[in-house]
């Protein structure tokens, strides 16, 4: 390995673009946000030192036995994440990065491409939530954050047109046509900042702008090391003592990297990321990381060691999680399919290890087809149900999930010929600090889930069992939340004194009930009383009360705290029928 000759960020550049740099199937992907990036970029104005990196030289006689990728250039946050395979045939050599990819994307990207993440306020299955922005430098003014020198900001081309006497936003990718330092010089004349009345943001014009220059085509910003040798084990073992100590660096990503290196048939990273993309699009979607993917392949290959460590990825290991990859892979598949048709999604599980028992249960009986839907099953996706709900309330994963996973799967491996053996997985940590069993008082502290919250439709899927929830439902106020004014409560004849309690306690699980898509349409803001009266088919009623557990009580508005009281009376009681 030897030190060679700093190079300009340009020249990087131009060669990434030009498919002469890439990155080789042990990298991790681009994890870097946008205030990362932007932080990378005030340090180079800085004259911060950056760090060296590593790059790999791979001659072209060997480059066919390896696995090269490309640079992303347009980020995007749900449809844009992964790189695309780089076509190497016939190539020179390859230049591969072994070390410091995040921050050659993040150049890449912020110099050529686009970067588009979720907006926090809208659904991540939104198309619109997504827009693609572009990095800006503000040439007038320094940012309010003290801690920085530069305002850079991703900004759409339409807020990028917002200029105002403080603000004067340069496109950070036009650096790259100004070569020369006379065209800076230029832009600064025709974009009528030379003649800035202020003379202090003249100046500072003057100094970002030609800064930004010299950190782009002068000064040699990339100080790398190269590493030539063409033994993928010491390449990995560099990469590894590299790369370990790293913030951006998953320890997922480091597994998948020696998986990458040791799988024969296979190439890991692109199918498990593939199949890591196929599964969080089942239902309504999850959340699923490789990180939960490789841990299940520890457990479900009944290693006896599920740690998440380098160690218990060694070849032998490894070559049997490939060997037994398709069965991994459905079994983890169906249990999915499964916890959707109980009604769960990304919005409602807390913890994504809650999958792996079940696949493992369903490999342990032989991965039996449409096991969610099959009618022989039925009393066995109730027990896992049972499992599933409770260890999801009582967050029996929320720490040292290895100390969950490993006595269920013993458990399971003793008594799953019988069905699963929710009974016998309840006695095995009763009276710990990870018991599954519910007290009155748990219960009672059910009623105090709100609208929105995680735990909600987890409750409410116990107690509307007879919901498909793979189809759509909605959670409604039974009495509308629009009402919960005091203006509008004052109205309806409800009382001073109760108005308060009114507005606290309208959020809570008593007051909610899973309704389909279309009639939660047609109920929108209608009072109960009258829903049931008008909409509500008489011959309907009795049944329609039974399903929603809706108390024998006055339901006008004013006698909201009554109805709530016997309300919740009534789930408290059917969810100790389920959960007891």
């Amino acid at each position: 390995m030897s030190f060679q000759t700093p190079l300009t960020i340009n020249d990087v550049i131009t060669d990434i673009h030009a498919k002469k740099y890439l990155l080789p199937s042990i990298q991790r992907e681009f994890v870097w946000g946008q205030e990362q990036i932007k932080m990378l970029f005030d340090s180079l104005m800085r004259d911060y030192p950056i760090n060296a990196f590593l790059f790999w030289k791979v001659p072209k006689e060997k480059v066919s036995e390896f696995q090269f990728y490309e640079f992303l250039r347009d980020y995007h946050q749900k449809d844009n994440r992964h790189n695309p395979k780089a076509n190497v045939s016939g190539s020179d050599d390859v230049m591969a990065v072994l070390d410091g990819q995040q921050r050659l994307t993040s150049l890449y990207i912020a110099l050529k491409g686009t970067y588009a993440s979720k907006l926090s306020y809208k659904r991540w299955d939104n198309p619109q939530a997504y827009p693609k922005k572009r990095l800006y430098l503000n040439l007038l003014s320094k940012p309010e954050d003290d801690t920085l020198e530069y305002e850079f900001e991703f900004l759409t081309d339409d807020e990028a047109k917002e200029n105002d006497e403080d603000h004067h936003w340069f496109l950070v990718g036009k650096i790259l046509d100004l070569k020369e330092l006379h065209e800076v010089m230029n832009y600064m004349i025709e974009a009528g900042l030379s003649s800035n009345p202020d003379k202090e943001k003249a100046k500072f014009a003057n100094r970002a702008l030609s800064k930004l220059h010299a950190v782009i085509h002068v000064n040699g910003i990339i100080s790398y090391y190269l590493e030539q040798s063409t033994e993928l084990d010491k390449v990995l073992n560099i990469f590894i003592r590299v790369n370990s100590g790293g913030t951006t660096l998953s320890y997922a990503d480091l597994l998948l990297s020696v998986a990458t290196a040791q799988w024969k048939k296979r190439d890991a990273r692109e199918v498990i990321i593939d199949f890591v993309d196929e599964i969080n699009d089942i239902g309504r979607g999850f959340n699923i990381g490789k990180d939960i993917v490789l841990k299940a392949c520890l457990v479900l290959c009944d290693l006896q060691d599920i740690s998440f460590k380098v160690d218990n990825f060694s070849r032998t290991n490894m070559m049997k999680i490939e060997s037994e990859w398709e069965n991994i892979t459905k079994a983890i598949r169906d249990a999915l399919r499964l916890i959707s048709s109980f009604g769960f999604s990304r919005e409602n599980i807390t913890s994504n290890n809650l999958i792996v028992p079940i696949a493992y249960y369903l490999k342990s009986i032989g991965l039996p087809n449409n096991f969610e839907v099959s009618t022989s099953r039925v009393e066995d996706r109730r027990k896992i149900k049972l499992w599933f709900v409770s260890s999801l309330l009582k967050r029996v994963f929320s720490f040292m999930p290895d100390g969950v996973l490993k006595p269920v799967r013993e458990i399971i491996q003793k008594h799953g010929a019988n069905g699963f053996p929710t009974e016998q997985i309840f006695a095995n940590f009763k009276g710990t600090n990870r018991a599954l069993q519910f007290t009155d008082d748990d219960i009672n502290n059910l009623m105090y889930s709100k609208y929105s919250h995680g735990d909600t439709l987890v409750i409410l899927s116990i107690l509307y069992p007879w919901a498909d929830l793979r189809h759509h439902f909605d959670v409604d106020h039974m009495f509308p939340k629009s009402e919960f004014t005091a203006k509008r409560l004052k109205a309806k004849g409800v009382p001073e004194s109760k108005i308060d309690d009114f507005v606290a306690n309208y959020n809570y699980i008593g007051n909610l009930q899973l309704l389909e898509g279309i009639p939660n349409i047609e109920k929108k803001a209608m009072d109960f009383e009258k829903w049931l009266k008008e909409v509500v088919p008489a011959g309907e009623l009795t049944d329609y009360k039974k399903k929603h557990f809706v108390p024998d009580v006055d339901l006008s508005f004013a006698n909201f705290d009554e109805f709530l009281e016997e309300r919740e009376k009534l789930l408290i009681e059917k969810l100790r029928d389920e959960l007891q």
